[in-house]
């Protein structure tokens, strides 16, 4: 079964498709909102809903369970050190190339900009009304602020570690987790009984994943046919250009990832994409890197022969840290804005090599503190619109494609977490030769 589900997943995405798209050709009709209401309960609320409920004890355990077999603090500070490292680098490389190929392509002087510019109160109004949800999203990240958005940030993990754990807070069940090991480690042999407990509870997490991964193909129908059946396909109407813009650059990105792996990892591109196959389409429907977690360190391990106490580091500290596809989003996102309102009232900007680099280091620094789940990307792009001045009153513009591009953008993101396993696992093993088996 294991084996076919990578093929059943698949399948499930294109009748999910297909499936959405019958439904938005219905229209906005009652049977077609009850329809949806039902994929979502499916997709959303228990697919999603039973991947959540295991993330927050996994990545304790998980990054818990890779410290205290390391042993030593020297081999902790090796591991962090280089993730850290390879994680910050990359994410530079994706913002980099985002923002080459906005500014080469320009998609925001599109033939229709000038109508969009003439109507875009009228029509501003009509966008907010369609995505309340994200707009309040928008509304609470403005009115909190880069400082206020970093304290709580900081309360978050070094406040109440229960509460993390409560509250899905990633970053303050990392910090705990990753001191609790350590003192652990520096405990010596009085805490190495609780060492076998913490796998065994690791091992049963990893077990009940695997339960839950038997209905996706399903579960994965009903989010894909959700979504595109909300969508429809006239998204791509005014925004083609930065749509393809984004693509683009994540494909740029994607094979510059498995240019590394091939080089710094010693594994082919090939059997690389054969070896996460399952935990890309987990991501690019669930659209949440903390939620297909469970799966990715699943794929690294079984498929590409990670190291457990690579894959139990490295993945959970990427799921939250590391945000290739939605620091290249930003960067994007923001340019094509300043492009299409450049010189409208709260857009008084001109472009500038000064202004681009804010752009560049504010998004990748945004994209460190953005929550492994669906439409993070919107909020911290905030930060980055205030770094350079840009009014938040023009991000609903990009609400229409924004869930699409969700979809692209966290599979990336999952995609860099496992090149970076791969590649960090070598380094600290010092591997001289390829692996040969085949997942």
């Amino acid at each position: 079964m294991r084996g076919r589900l990578h093929w059943l997943i698949f399948i499930g995405m294109l009748a999910g498709v297909l499936l959405g798209l019958i439904l938005s050709r219905m229209g906005a009709t009652p049977a077609q909102q009850r329809t949806i209401a039902v994929l979502d309960l499916f997709g959303q609320t228990l697919f999603i809903g039973a991947l959540k409920m295991i993330v927050a004890p996994l990545i304790f355990f998980s990054i818990l369970s890779a410290i205290t077999s390391l042993a030593s603090a020297g081999r902790i500070w090796n591991l962090g050190g280089k993730t850290l490292v390879y994680y910050l680098a990359t994410t530079s490389v994706a913002v980099a190339i985002g923002l080459i190929l906005v500014l080469t392509i320009r998609p925001g002087h599109t033939a229709r900009r000038d109508e969009i510019r003439q109507h875009w109160q009228e029509q501003k109004v009509t966008l907010q009304q369609r995505y309340g949800e994200q707009e309040e999203k928008i509304a609470q990240a403005e009115r909190q602020g880069a400082l206020e958005l970093l304290r709580r940030n900081l309360e978050r993990v070094i406040m109440n570690p229960f509460a993390s754990l409560a509250e899905n807070q990633s970053l303050g069940i990392i910090f705990f987790a990753i001191v609790l090991g350590i003192a652990i480690v520096a405990v010596g042999p009085a805490a190495q009984p609780v060492v076998p407990v913490i796998g065994a509870i690791n091992a049963a997490i990893m077990k009940l994943t695997g339960w839950i991964m038997a209905g996706s193909p399903f579960f994965i129908l009903c989010l894909i046919a959700s979504l595109v059946g909300s969508l429809g396909a006239g998204v791509f109407e005014t925004l083609l250009w930065y749509v393809l813009t984004v693509l683009l650059g994540i494909a740029a990105h994607v094979a510059v990832l498995l240019g590394l792996c091939r080089v710094l990892g010693n594994c082919s591109p090939l059997r690389f994409l054969r070896g996460i196959r399952q935990a890309w389409m987990v991501a690019f429907a669930t659209r949440s890197s903390a939620a297909t977690l469970p799966v990715t360190i699943h794929c690294v391990q079984d498929n590409l022969e990670v190291s457990p106490t690579t894959a139990k580091f490295v993945l959970p500290l990427g799921a939250t840290i590391n945000m290739d596809g939605t620091a290249l989003y930003e960067g994007v996102a923001v340019l094509f804005l300043i492009q299409l309102f450049g010189g409208m009232p709260g857009a008084e900007i001109t472009l500038s090599p000064v202004l681009t680099m804010v752009i560049f280091l504010t998004a990748v620094l945004a994209s460190i503190g953005a929550a492994a789940v669906p439409d993070a990307g919107l909020v911290t792009m905030v930060l980055v619109a205030q770094a350079v001045g840009l009014s938040v009153e023009y991000i609903p513009m990009i609400f229409a494609v924004d869930a699409l591009l969700d979809m692209f953008r966290t599979s990336t993101n999952v995609l860099g977490d496992s090149v970076g396993s791969v590649i960090i696992d070598r380094w600290t093993r010092n591997r001289k030769q390829p692996s040969t088996r085949e997942p």
